[in-house]
């Protein structure tokens, strides 16, 4: 099961905070690896992992596949929850040996149904349920909206839980990288932008450059079990953050992730001194 964050516990303050630039210029801990998610499919429910590579497009096998809407001729044509909320109810899963790059060999559909993830059988479900062709497509890059990597801490979950009187469930926010502050103050993230944050006490650490917050959409509000949708949660995150929660990041250093690594943050001056 994956749990759910406590909204009792995050900060009282219902109004954003200033931001608080971290003034050093030495790596400072800035918590710990909570939890780790991967999405082989992109807008399908995501698995929950304790060890993870990261490389140059992100964690590997993370969104590397996606339905491609046929009659979508825009520079985005991929099927997302947005336009099918139950798509998040589609499971991949990894039946026999392991396919190269992480690739799932099928998806469960809500019903329980297990189909060949490049089947016609399935590409004909999602198509009906979207009421308009779909197939299946592999890049090896990826299919991202904005970068690849994407982080939050449970603080800030907890936080949006508590303006919008809701106990959420940490995969409404589909992080990659979640996030035990050591701080605990919600929406810390912000403070990251343009910065490095680096996982491990080495200098090979694997490592992801903040590059901007992330913008929210209609993902936030959809249950990930039922799909079904409460508005409260994005208008919470619109009222007071600007529709924005948690951060991107670009890979700066590949390495392993594992739940439990210490993350260190540099600030921006810091970065521009060693060049």
């Amino acid at each position: 099961m994956f749990r759910q964050v406590d909204t009792t516990s995050a900060a009282a303050a219902s109004e954003p905070r200033a931001v608080r630039r971290t003034t050093s210029n030495m790596p400072i801990k800035v918590g710990e690896v909570e939890a780790l998610f991967r999405y082989p499919v992109k807008s399908m429910s995501g698995e929950l992992i304790e060890v993870a590579d990261l490389g140059w497009h992100g964690l590997d096998g993370d969104r590397r596949l996606a339905f491609r809407r046929l009659d979508d001729r825009s520079g985005f044509p991929w099927l997302s929850a947005s336009k099918l909320p139950e798509l998040i109810r589609f499971a991949p899963q990894r039946q026999g040996a392991a396919v190269a790059g992480n690739l799932p060999t099928h998806v469960r559909t809500p019903e329980g149904e297990v189909l060949a993830v490049f089947g016609q059988e399935l590409a004909t479900e999602v198509g009906h349920r979207h009421g308009s062709p779909v197939e299946m497509v592999h890049l090896n890059r990826g299919i991202f909206d904005e970068a690849s990597t994407s982080v939050i801490t449970s603080t800030t979950i907890g936080e949006i839980g508590r303006l919008a009187a809701q106990r959420l469930d940490v995969r409404r926010f589909r992080p990659n990288i979640l996030i035990a502050s050591s701080r605990s103050v919600p929406f810390e993230e912000d403070e990251w932008v343009g910065g490095v944050l680096s996982f491990g006490e080495t200098n090979e650490a694997a490592a992801i450059c903040i590059t901007n917050r992330d913008e929210r959409c209609s993902m936030v509000n959809f249950d990930p079990e039922s799909a079904r949708p409460a508005a409260e949660v994005l208008k919470a995150i619109v009222r007071v953050r600007d529709n924005k929660a948690g951060v991107y990041g670009a890979v700066t250093r590949r390495g392993r992730l594992t739940v439990g690594q210490p993350i260190f943050f540099e600030p921006a001056a810091a970065q521009r001194g060693h060049l």
